[in-house]
């Protein structure tokens, strides 16, 4: 019996160290190839395009999460790394205008209106990188993200056909407790780019029509 339970101990804890092995894999997969392509602000290579990613309001107003990604874009636009930026986010349904509000706060941030650009179906972070190639015909961009997010963001983008470079949001200083969730979250979602980004490689849930608003604000 004693020797039963070392064996099936053994088992237990060799399955164990299986799950976990594989579990760091799609993590480990987005950290490692987005690794060249994530900068600081005042290191990134200009590119036409800020790929800005929804991340939630509050009241009608950016969440602190969504508005750090906004000032992160506004900064590369003052420093001239960007020509435009491209606002993706959810308006799914009436009462909600992710992208609207986003394009509120950047105005409000001394971001000129003509500038920014809004897709209004950017349901999620493959969704956004998709529409962005497929729809406005970006083929070059810096994706804004919080630094937490942006290993899959970049990842996903190059995935979509983009060559695409990232600058994140740190948010560990002022929000620790919600990094480290949000650490957790991203080992989790790496499941689900891997599936995304390489296996299916899915169209994004809207597709429709070209949109000319990049090309006529770059125009601009």
């Amino acid at each position: 019996m004693r020797l039963f339970r070392k064996v099936r101990w053994k088992r237990v804890l060799l399955v164990a160290g299986l799950v976990a092995l594989i579990g760091t894999v799609p993590y480990a997969w987005v950290l490692i190839s987005s690794a060249p392509y994530r900068f600081k602000a005042e290191d990134v290579p200009e590119t036409p395009v800020a790929l800005v990613l929804g991340a939630g309001l509050r009241d009608g107003r950016p969440t602190p999460f969504l508005a750090g990604r906004l000032d992160v874009a506004a900064d590369l636009f003052r420093r001239g790394k960007v020509k435009v930026l491209l606002v993706s986010g959810d308006n799914s349904t009436v009462d909600y205008d992710e992208p609207g509000a986003m394009r509120r706060y950047l105005v409000e941030h001394g971001v000129p209106e003509r500038f920014i650009v809004a897709d209004y179906a950017g349901l999620d972070t493959w969704d956004s990188c998709t529409r962005a190639k497929r729809i406005f015909g970006v083929d070059r961009l810096t994706v804004v993200s919080q630094v937490t997010h942006l290993p899959r963001a970049v990842t996903l983008c190059r995935r979509a056909g983009v060559d695409a470079y990232g600058v994140g949001h740190e948010t560990w200083d002022d929000y620790r407790g919600t990094t480290v969730q949000q650490y957790v979250r991203e080992s989790v979602a790496a499941y689900k780019a891997l599936w995304e980004g390489v296996v299916v490689r899915r169209d994004p849930k809207f597709l429709g029509p070209q949109e000319p608003g990049v090309i006529q604000a770059l125009d601009a």
